[in-house]
C-alpha cells in the first residue's frame, strides 16, 4: 500500500473515494440546483475525480491536471459536458478564462456537508491530510491548529465561497501563482 500513489489512494479509500465522493457531490448538486435527473450528471459525479489517479500529489502539477481525464470521458456528450468536468477546477478555470462549472460548486460544498468524523480519517489513511493542512495551493494552512479545527475553519470558508458563487458570478477569490497566491 505504501507504494501508491496519493492521488490513487484518494480514489481508493480517500477524500475523493470513488464511491462515497460522488454520492456527495449528488447530494450537494441537489441541495443547490435540485435533483439530478440527468444522466451524464451523475456519470460527472463519478468520473470528474478519477484523473487523480496515479497522480503523485493533489495540488501539485501533476494533481492540477486531474480535471482532464474526467472531461474527456464526458466530451462523447459535447463540449458542454466536457467543460463541465474540466472546469470543476477553479484554478483549471482561471487559469484558462473559463467561468468554472456548477459541478465546481457541487463539489465545493461536498466538503462541507462531509462529516469530520469521516473526511479526517479519510484524509488520513490516504496521506492527503499532511498535504492539504499544509495550506499550499491556496488552501488554508493549519497553522499549528489540530486536524478538527483546521477542517472546520475550511469549510466555514468553503461555505462562504458556495453561497457567493453558487449562481456562478465570477470568481474573485482564487488568483493564480504569478496574481500572488498560490494555486486552487
Amino acid at each position: 500500500m505504501s507504494n501508491l500513489k496519493t492521488g490513487t489512494k484518494s480514489i481508493l479509500f480517500g477524500v475523493h473515494q470513488f464511491f462515497i465522493h460522488p454520492l456527495l457531490v449528488a447530494q450537494a448538486w441537489s441541495m443547490l440546483y435540485g435533483f439530478p435527473f440527468d444522466p451524464r450528471l451523475w456519470l460527472c459525479f463519478f468520473v470528474h475525480d478519477l484523473g487523480y489517479f496515479g497522480k503523485p500529489n493533489m495540488d501539485g502539477p501533476e494533481g492540477e491536471k486531474h480535471v482532464l481525464l474526467g472531461a474527456n470521458i464526458m466530451r462523447v456528450f459535447g463540449k458542454k459536458w466536457h467543460d463541465e468536468c474540466l472546469y470543476h477546477s477553479r484554478f483549471y478555470a482561471k487559469q484558462n478564462n473559463a467561468q468554472f462549472s456548477r459541478l465546481c460548486v457541487a463539489d465545493k460544498l461536498s466538503i462541507v456537508i462531509i462529516p469530520y468524523w469521516l473526511y479526517l480519517p479519510f484524509a488520513w489513511i490516504s496521506g492527503e491530510l499532511k498535504e492539504y493542512m499544509v495550506g499550499r495551493a491556496s488552501r488554508t494552512s493549519a497553522n499549528g491548529k489540530g486536524a478538527v479545527a483546521w477542517l472546520k475553519e475550511v469549510q466555514e470558508y468553503v461555505k462562504g465561497w458556495v453561497d457567493v458563487h453558487k449562481d456562478l458570478c465570477p470568481d474573485g477569490w482564487i488568483k493564480l501563482a504569478d496574481e500572488g497566491e498560490q494555486r486552487d
